[in-house]
């Protein structure tokens, strides 16, 4: 048994899978999960598991070339705004519309029990070599 890092099988199984350049969106309980990428709902209640720690626990595991999130983030949700400046500086912002566009292309979606607008990461898998 696993005694450290990601422990929820599906989602420890899944991140092994990714490869350089594939999406992993980190999302609210809100978010619409798109139909094609690979789903490990860790939602339980509302801001059960937050979407602060479902992405620190990730970012603990992956090599992170990229990040984007939706612009609207940031009138609408300082405190997950500034979460994001502080682990990505050179954080990318698109529209909510068309960020859910571009999760239709993520290899994988974590749904967080986030209850919090706009609280939706897409993440951009880099190389640790």
């Amino acid at each position: 048994m696993k005694k450290a890092g990601i422990l929820n099988r599906h989602l420890a199984g899944a991140i092994a899978e990714l490869g350089h350049g594939d999406g992993v969106l980190v999302c609210d309980a809100g978010m619409p999960v798109p139909v094609g990428p690979r789903v490990v709902d860790l939602s339980f209640r509302a801001g059960v598991p937050s979407f602060a720690e479902v992405l620190d626990g990730l970012l603990a595991e992956l090599v992170v070339e990229g990040a984007t999130a939706a612009t609207e983030v940031r009138r609408a949700n300082p405190a997950v705004a500034a979460l994001l400046g502080a682990r990505f500086p050179e954080l990318g912002l698109v529209s909510h519309e068309r960020l859910k566009e571009l999760s239709g292309g993520a290899r994988l979606v974590v749904r967080t029990g986030e209850a919090t607008p706009y609280a939706n990461v897409l993440l951009r898998c880099g190389v640790f070599f």
